[in-house]
């Protein structure tokens, strides 16, 4: 029997009870919505950073002419980089590596590193992770981390952990049970309740209103559609690069 486990906000996750595990890492609005969107859509791979500067130097590292730099602080876009806008940004990333700086999801894939696998899931590509997890790791701990906004737990994530879980169940061979704490437990338990209300719980949400003011309220409508992308995003062989696979 799998056991699955929410984490509310990034900052509850702890490096030193991570090993063995498997970590999903959520930030609905924007970071992993943005991550599956730009590899969907043809980006080579994804470098996860803390901040602007140590974005300009993996670009140095990486030659600037194969990346473009992408990037957010507290939901404002960095000087001199794209706004990690999903929809904006997909038809600029064909075989590029893009350099990814934002406030919350970007840190929490971070400080994820020390878990035995990473993935990044939203809305639009949870149907494909969570198969990929059935595929390899049923019997065993996940962990879905929330990545919450500067210390405070976020509804979308909340949301997003509780449609995965969805999915894992849904999608589980027959006769396999997965133990939910009760986080995991009221996680399912809110998302049943407002299945077909994805669009609106984002667009209420706390970050959802502050994008809405900010006139960029088209990607809640895009980040709020179901199982569209195939991809499946994840930190590999110990390194920060975030790389693809797809599955059906």
């Amino acid at each position: 029997m799998g056991k699955i486990h929410v984490l509310l906000k990034k900052e509850d996750l702890n490096r030193k009870k991570l090993d063995g595990k498997v970590v999903v890492v959520f930030d609905i609005l924007l970071a992993t919505s943005t991550i599956t969107a730009v590899l969907e859509h043809g980006a080579n791979e994804v470098i996860p950073v803390l901040n602007g500067e140590e974005a300009k130097r993996e670009a140095c590292k990486t030659g600037k002419e194969n990346c473009i730099l992408v990037g957010e602080y507290q939901g404002l876009t960095l000087e001199g980089f794209l706004s990690p806008s999903p929809s904006n940004l997909i038809e600029q990333v064909k075989e590029k590596t893009v350099i990814l700086s934002t406030t919350n999801g970007t840190v929490a894939m971070k400080n994820a590193h020390a878990a035995n696998e990473v993935y990044a899931a939203s809305l639009l590509n949870s149907v494909s992770v969570a198969n990929e997890i059935l595929q390899y790791y049923e019997n065993e701990t996940i962990i879905l981390a929330c990545s919450g906004s500067s210390g405070e737990f976020n509804i979308e994530d909340f949301y997003g952990a509780g449609y995965f879980i969805e999915c894992l169940k849904k999608y589980s061979k027959e006769g396999l049970e997965w133990d939910l704490t009760d986080t995991a437990m009221t996680a399912h338990q809110f998302y049943l309740g407002k299945v077909n209300q994805a669009e609106e719980v984002l667009q209420n949400s706390r970050v959802g209103r502050k994008l809405v003011e900010m006139g960029i309220h088209h990607d809640i409508g895009y980040v709020a559609k179901k199982d569209v992308c195939f991809v499946v995003p994840y930190l590999k062989d110990g390194t920060y690069v975030i790389h693809k696979k797809f599955k059906r």
